[in-house]
């Protein structure tokens, strides 16, 4: 990998990312107030809309290729021609996107595609469907994964088979070094997108300080602990009602944890019309709010938040490993746990299902918003 890695200065970024925008819709992190969001980079005023590497994203990157809300089919109510009285649909998939390029995303978001991946790709015990409007975005994207030069105290990759440096899921891995960032591809799409003029080979002594960066960032994150048997775990607490309210005490039920997580991909499927014209939509819909699992019937078997957040872990650390080769749908972003008004933690509900700790739960006091303070 060494042999063609390259270099790009600082200065000379914006100038790559406006070449790649020939070629692909490019996506970066972007400060806007407090926040700091995935936006999409305009060629023609890169100055006006530098990527934001210092600061980790707001959300996650996952709604650039999982969208909030897509439609599905488009479709038009018309008169037969041959049979008065009675209607036709005319039926319109929407085109396939074009290939998008995402930069800057922390190794947690690439991660977070990951776990998706399976779940789409109907390649699970459970012997799903394909889902061709997330595969085909997915395989026109480019993932530049930025190796993270810090970690936050929300942050718990290494708990999850992770690390601040993790290529899992990257086209090309960034990393700082010096007055710029080593790029390391990862993919054969990585290297052909360093096939530019602005990039140099990299040196010896830029490859040891970004090696030296990453080291470091390591140092910041805490030990994990040893959750191999959170699934077992959880499980022989599912009946365990008084574990799960104590736990769900201080929960809101906002669903902030789900909107922000980069694993959490379930939707709903909706028809929206105006006169003769319709889309069939889907939108991200959330297992921690209310009407999710209400039935036609009225019954609800998830109606206490109790309920919803057992559902929330178990899937996470239980449920979806046992489908899916052992892997947690869980990254370690810490997103849920930075942004919960309540100050939910997901880390201490896990240990705490383990015999890990018993920790107090914390009182409910307001905590950072997102894109609050860090």
């Amino acid at each position: 990998m060494e042999a063609s890695s390259k270099f790009i200065a600082r200065t000379a970024l914006a100038g790559w990312l406006g070449e790649l925008s020939a070629r692909f819709r490019v996506w970066a992190p972007r400060r806007e107030g407090r926040a700091v969001l995935y936006r999409p980079f305009d060629p023609q005023a890169p100055e006006d809309n530098l990527p934001e590497l210092d600061k980790k994203p707001t959300e996650s990157a996952k709604h650039i290729i999982f969208p909030r809300s897509e439609p599905l089919i488009n479709f038009r109510r018309k008169r037969d021609p041959e049979h008065p009285g009675q209607f036709l649909l005319d039926l319109r998939v929407p085109e396939a996107p074009g290939p998008s390029l995402i930069f800057g995303l922390p190794p947690c978001d690439a991660r977070g595609f990951m776990v998706f991946d399976p779940v789409y790709n109907g390649s699970g015990t459970d012997g799903q469907a394909r889902d061709i409007y997330y595969l085909r975005r997915r395989a026109a994207a480019l993932l530049i994964v930025r190796s993270c030069s810090r970690t936050l105290s929300t942050c718990f990759c290494n708990w999850v088979g992770g690390a601040p440096d993790s290529a899992e899921g990257a086209d090309i891995l960034a990393s700082e070094a010096e007055d710029g960032f080593l790029l390391e591809p990862v993919s054969s799409e990585g290297a052909a997108a360093l096939d530019s003029g602005l990039l140099v080979p990299a040196d010896e002594n830029r490859l040891k300080a970004a090696q030296a960066a990453r080291d470091e960032a390591k140092k910041t994150l805490k030990p994990a602990p040893d959750i191999s048997g959170a699934g077992k775990a959880l499980l022989e607490r599912f009946e365990d009602a008084a574990f799960w309210k104590g736990e769900a005490a201080h929960c809101l039920s906002c669903g902030i944890c789900t909107f922000l997580c980069p694993t959490c991909y379930c939707f709903n499927v909706t028809d929206e019309t105006a006169g003769a014209n319709g889309v069939r939509l889907r939108s991200w819909d959330a297992c921690m709010t209310p009407l999710f699992t209400l039935e036609a019937s009225g019954h609800n078997p998830r109606q206490d938040k109790a309920a919803r957040l057992k559902n929330r872990i178990g899937h996470k650390f239980s449920y979806y490993p046992e489908l899916h080769e052992a892997r947690f749908a869980c990254v370690g972003c810490g997103r849920c746990i930075k942004s919960c008004p309540s100050g939910v933690d997901i880390r201490r509900i896990v240990t705490d299902s383990v015999g890990l700790t018993q920790s107090p739960k914390p009182k409910a006091a307001p905590r950072n918003i997102p894109g609050g303070k860090e």
